[in-house]
């Protein structure tokens, strides 16, 4: 095991590669090509290909197809591939038909469509196996370039992904966690050694992120900060790093040009201020609120963010970008779960950057041997689905047990009509499955804090349930069999049940 210690950050003028020189009091290393260094790569590379199979082998055995914001992302996909267009008001909710609503993840949700009608419910496990692999490699690329030690690699990837453990859903957020890790891994390495040939990078990278996922944002906050720190530092306030101002200014130019090729325009950006100004769902939705720190995976983050303060802290440098990072990080994080690959992603920067091992990096891997290993792990991932039985038949027996499967059939065998009324969670399954419009579903920043809290405390049973306007403008209501309401209405005359399961319960109203 390499001992580490905590050293100062190199300067971008100053190798990273800390091979040991032979002298008197140490054997020499092997000779390049040698037998014993083959062997060491050998055993490298397949140390590696296990560790990019491993998180998404994790994410594969969960198998998790029955994410209740899957499905209204798959109806919206499907409603762009119908109409060749992309929705600009709301198509799928009761209450708020007609209201102005941008698709901002339209590009994700076409995608996710394609990939669903192409291999049904295991498209969605693949989907997520897929960009778990992708995110784990993109963090191996970003250490490996500011760490030169095998194990500290290792060791950073590993924790970074296992931070990263309740995000491997299918959510377009996957792809902000790989464009994020892509902008540092260009960032951290122009400001090292001055190349800025892969700046170019970063306008192609943000025209697809503006189309798949709202959170470009965090990304351009990101790029900012390095051009703040840029013009700082010509200031003498600072470290001092090789990338300078033009560049960076030239840089952020073109990626904000570059997020302007989406269908709204510079209106995304209303939309990203519309999202960002809405806390009161921060309180409502699990994902949305801050860390419970309830499992290994939540103090993983909390290791890895006093980590990194402790590495800055003991290098007793004024280092902007990392510091603003790191701050910026702790924010986000620390104040929504789904945000914790900010922390995680940094601070393994940070901790890369931070990090000297000892004598094992004179054994350095050829880059064949990573795309090897990459395509290793790829085959690794495809078997699992064979060995670990994941099929559609095994995804929808799972899914009957958490949505309203059969209750959503007998409705369209007795063809009941609605308007109908549903609780939060069911709302984007109904959109897919029931093709109705619905009283409320998973985008919680569309229907805004009132709405929400309407609908929790009339699912609640709340002493004005019978006050709520949707409930009492509703044909047909449909909500889990154990839920406050479902227990009122079974009493109410003005309510007939008309089929019941242990999962969901279906009732209509009589006239």
């Amino acid at each position: 095991m390499a001992t580490l210690t905590v050293t100062p950050i190199a300067r971008p003028e100053e190798e990273i590669d800390v091979a040991l020189k032979p002298s008197a009091e140490m054997p020499e290393a092997p000779a390049a090509g040698g037998p014993d260094q083959k062997s060491q790569q050998i055993a490298n590379a397949l140390v590696l290909a296990l560790m990019f199979a491993a998180p998404a082998l994790v994410c594969l055995r969960a198998a998790c197809a029955n994410d209740p914001d899957v499905w209204w992302h798959l109806r919206t996909g499907e409603w762009i591939l119908q109409h060749h267009a992309v929705p600009r008001v709301d198509p799928f909710s009761g209450p708020n038909a007609g209201k102005p609503w941008p698709a901002y993840s339209w590009l994700f949700e076409l995608l996710f469509f394609k990939i669903f009608q192409r291999f049904n419910l295991i498209g969605i496990v693949g989907y997520s196996a897929g960009m778990v692999l992708a995110i784990t490699i993109a963090v191996r690329h970003l250490i490996q370039r500011l760490q030169a030690d095998f194990s500290v690699v290792i060791l950073l990837v590993f924790a970074t992904c296992a931070s990263l453990g309740h995000l491997y859903t299918p959510r377009p957020w996957m792809f902000t966690i790989l464009f994020f890790v892509m902008e540092l891994d260009i960032l951290m390495y122009a400001r090292k050694t001055g190349r800025i040939r892969e700046l170019l990078w970063l306008p192609v990278i943000f025209a697809l992120w503006s189309n798949l996922h709202i959170q470009f944002i965090d990304g351009l906050l990101v790029l900012g900060l390095a051009l703040a720190e840029s013009i700082v530092t010509r200031w003498g306030i600072g470290e001092k790093t090789h990338l300078r101002a033009p560049w960076m200014a030239a840089a952020l130019a073109g990626t904000l040009a570059a997020t302007l090729a989406n269908p709204f325009g510079w209106h995304i950006y209303q939309v990203a201020y519309d999202l960002a100004s809405q806390p009161g769902v921060l309180d409502k939705i699990n994902e949305l609120k801050s860390i419970p720190f309830r499992d290994i995976t939540d103090f993983s983050v909390l290791f890895l963010a006093l980590a990194s303060a402790a590495a800055l802290a003991w290098n007793r440098r004024f280092l902007l970008f990392e510091i603003g990072l790191l701050i910026f990080a702790a924010v986000l994080s620390f104040r929504s779960q789904r945000d914790v690959w900010v922390m995680a992603t940094a601070a393994a920067a940070i901790l890369a950057s931070s990090i000297v091992g000892g004598r094992k990096t004179t054994v350095r891997l050829p880059k064949f041997a990573s795309v090897l290993a990459a395509v290793a792990a790829a085959i690794l991932v495809l078997a699992g689905f064979r060995v670990m039985h994941v099929n559609n038949d095994l995804l929808e027996t799972q899914i009957t047990k958490t949505m309203p499967v059969r209750a959503v059939n007998t409705i369209r065998a007795n063809g009941y009509a609605g308007p109908i009324y549903n609780d939060f969670n069911w709302g984007g399954y109904l959109i897919w499955a029931l093709r109705m419009p619905v009283s409320i579903d998973g985008r919680a920043a569309f229907y805004g804090d009132a709405a929400i809290d309407r609908s929790i405390a009339t699912w609640n049973a709340k002493p004005d349930w019978e006050s709520d306007p949707e409930l009492k403008a509703a044909n047909l209501v449909i909500g889990p069999d154990k839920a406050p309401l479902t227990q009122l209405l079974r009493v109410d005359s003005r309510y007939k049940l008309v089929y019941e399961d242990k999962v969901a319960a279906v009732f209509v109203t009589r006239k």
